[in-house]
């Protein structure tokens, strides 16, 4: 598709806009637009030429019956701060921010579930059933400014997802509203439920390209009444990697379980100014485990000790007051935006099965070597999702460039041959289309696409996201 493909906002479509949602809420000053036209993805910059800022389902059913009619594009916004460039608005049109739909209707205790608008921040929604003795374990690093319904839209993952699953495993349903305008409504708040296809499922991790969810009911589960922290230092990244397999092999359960190389504990040292213990070890793990009986959480710390301790753990350190427990996560959280920090980069957010991390780091880290690439592994050890920040540093763009597309390349061809896949939680959007052909066969594209096609046949809704052009 081509930006000429798309009808521009006129003025005359402005006023419509500013008829349906009043004028406080369409942004067209260079600022806003400014501040909209990009998210957490590397260094791309796509203005919109309006944002819209709705307050109910109903008046995005008119936004997108206008938009449709005209073959406006829009993009659905969630907190912006997507990783694969899902809320770039790469034809202008529409950016569609969901961020004053920001109401939690419900929180129901005796049949643990709640009612949340997309933009109720995750953190935000995660404090509050806590305060009822209730939990809600998805857990993105974004999680103090990302919002629910864009968690639902790449299907959001995060450090518990090795435990309690990733988003999708607490979406009973939701409302959304599809392409042509219509409003439909998915699922029910209850856990069997097999009436008719699954639209919930097929919507969840669709990247905003198929409908704009605008409510969603959410499954809750028992607050965990104790937790533990564990911090592991090991002489190498290889030893710390291989370390994983045998903690769930001697039947450990950690609610999290991450990994770290010298280089991301460094950066989020000095983000955060201040040193953390045997910071100078090859690698770390960090892990926490959970449960209702302190007992049971004991347990699981001797059998992960005893597994950390046979492959050469260095020191290993246990938290159990609160202070430093978040300490230990404001480490791992602060990784993130501390490798940002240091030059332009390409996330790639690869996954295996956790047998073959180590292959996995060791083959990344050699093939950014070969093309003279700096790069920091961090990620979900428990589930083997790897981070693999690849820094541009002080090379030259075109340099940068070709480098950088040809190790993301050979690195995305590594993980499918070690039976992964090139996205665990950060989605395909805009930056990873160009490689989706490596891990889906053309049947599965051609599906995609003809899914696609019955849901928005003018490609108006977040266009040119997922799917390589044809």
């Amino acid at each position: 598709m081509k930006r000429e493909s798309y009808t521009p906002l006129t003025e005359e479509l402005m006023s419509r806009l500013v008829s349906i949602v009043g004028p406080d809420a369409v942004l067209t000053d260079e600022e806003s637009l400014s501040r909209y036209a990009s998210d957490e993805t590397e260094d791309y910059v796509f203005p919109p030429e309006a944002v819209v800022k709705p307050r109910t389902a109903e008046e995005i059913s008119e936004i997108l019956t206008l938009a449709n009619l005209h073959r406006i594009p829009v993009t659905p916004r969630g907190g912006g701060t997507g990783l694969s460039g899902g809320a770039l608005t790469l034809y202008g049109g529409i950016c569609l921010s969901l961020e004053r739909m920001n109401r939690i209707r419900e929180i129901n205790r005796e049949n643990f579930y709640a009612v949340v608008e997309a933009g109720v921040i995750t953190q935000t929604f995660q404090e509050e059933v806590e305060k009822i003795g209730l939990f809600y374990p998805p857990d993105p690093a974004s999680r103090g400014s990302s919002q629910l319904g864009g968690n639902l839209a790449e299907c959001a993952g995060g450090p518990r997802a090795v435990k309690y699953g990733v988003t999708k495993d607490y979406v009973l349903g939701f409302e959304a509203v599809l392409p042509n305008g219509e409003i439909i409504r998915t699922g029910a708040p209850v856990r069997k439920n097999v009436t008719g296809y699954n639209l919930t499922q097929l919507i969840i991790g669709s990247e905003g390209t198929l409908a704009i969810v605008t409510s969603l009911v959410l499954r809750l589960i028992s607050l965990p009444r104790f937790r533990k922290v564990l911090l592991a230092a090991f002489p190498s990244l290889e030893e710390a990697a291989t370390a994983v397999a045998d903690i769930f092999q001697r039947g450990a359960s950690p609610s999290a379980l991450e990994f770290m190389e010298r280089a991301a504990v460094r950066v989020a040292e000095e983000r955060l100014g201040r040193t953390f213990p045997n910071g100078d070890a090859g690698a770390q793990l960090f892990l926490e485990v959970d449960g209702d009986h302190k007992e049971g959480v004991q347990e699981e710390i001797l059998k992960i000790a005893a597994a950390l301790e046979d492959h050469h753990a260095i020191d290993v350190l246990v938290a159990e007051e609160q202070q430093k427990m978040d300490d230990v996560w404001n480490l791992r959280r602060g990784i993130g935006e501390a490798v940002k920090s240091i030059s332009p980069y390409k996330e790639e957010d690869t996954v295996v099965p956790r047998s073959r991390l180590p292959e996995l780091v060791k083959g990344a880290k050699e093939i950014c070597e070969r093309y003279g690439l700096r790069s920091i592994c961090y990620g979900h050890a428990g589930d083997g999702n790897v981070h693999i920040n690849i820094l541009k540093d002080k090379l030259e763009d075109a340099a940068w460039h070709d480098a950088s597309e040809r190790a993301a390349r050979e690195i995305f061809l590594l993980t499918v041959s070690l039976g992964g896949t090139i996205s665990g939680e950060h989605g395909i959007g805009y930056s990873q289309r160009p490689y989706l052909g490596i891990a889906l066969s053309p049947a599965e594209i051609r599906i995609m696409r003809s899914i696609k096609r019955i849901f928005d046949p003018s490609n108006i809704l977040n266009p040119g996201k997922i799917l390589p052009d044809e």
